[in-house]
């Protein structure tokens, strides 16, 4: 595997970018990998070695670049009350959909010049607080994101620009949507609403309500991990980007 941390110029700075991809058998179909709100860890970076190591290009950029370089976080970024969690949620509440969206048109326009890269179909996925911009992705950049996840994303259903409930019709590819059952910020009568907005719309794809499990279900190093919903969110998504390049 080869892996390195690079800058992706956008229309607003640097972006660094983290990426993991196959030593050999290239070029190979690109991911976007999005991250949560506690930002860029090593964890997150196992999840987008799991990726490559299937075979993919994979680009995980750290979304709060906008706020400076010192926006990687220590471990307490969860604990409420902590330097961390007071410096992360000052940037996560500023947060919306249309500069990530210039944020995926400029790794749109990265791999479109690079070699290691397979021209054509692009896959996205996020969680929690990227699980929107995923979605949102699809519909701003239809002919490229051909699929995208979101898995318990939060308020996807809102008066937010750009809302992803908003534009389901805009999207060509297929989308996949994974809630948890006991999550605060996909609440049971949101999800009710989206599932039929999303089943109204014609749209590819699914939304799976996963039972017993809370938001954050995916993530080894979170206290409410779920090993069989974790591993049954790899299979799904997995399965997604197969459908895509076939």
């Amino acid at each position: 595997m080869i892996e390195e941390t690079i800058d992706i110029l956008t229309e607003d700075g640097q972006m660094e970018t983290f990426i993991s991809r196959p030593e050999r058998n290239g070029p190979h179909t690109a991911i976007f990998l999005l991250m949560d709100a506690p930002g860029i860890r090593e964890e997150l970076r196992d999840m987008a070695r799991r990726l490559a190591t299937t075979g993919y290009y994979v680009l995980m950029p750290n979304l709060y670049y906008r706020s400076g370089k010192n926006t990687i976080f220590g471990p307490d970024v969860l604990t409420e009350g902590s330097q961390d969690y007071t410096a992360m949620r000052s940037i996560r509440t500023k947060m919306t959909i249309p500069p990530v969206m210039k944020d995926i048109a400029a790794m749109l326009q990265f791999i479109e010049n690079n070699d290691e890269v397979k021209k054509g179909r692009v896959g996205c996925h996020g969680y929690c607080m990227s699980g929107p911009y995923a979605l949102a992705a699809a519909a701003r950049y239809p002919d490229k994101i051909s699929a995208a996840a979101s898995f318990y994303g939060t308020w996807i259903v809102s008066d937010a620009e750009e809302s992803p409930h908003l534009n389901f019709q805009k999207v060509k590819g297929e989308l996949y949507i994974s809630c948890a059952e006991h999550d605060d910020l996909a609440p049971p009568e949101m999800v009710k609403e989206l599932k039929v907005l999303f089943n109204s719309s014609g749209v590819e794809g699914e939304l799976e309500v996963h039972p017993d499990v809370h938001h954050g279900f995916a993530f080894p190093l979170r206290w409410c991990y779920d090993k069989d919903a974790a591993e049954r969110h790899w299979e799904r998504l997995f399965a997604l980007y197969k459908r895509m390049e076939n």
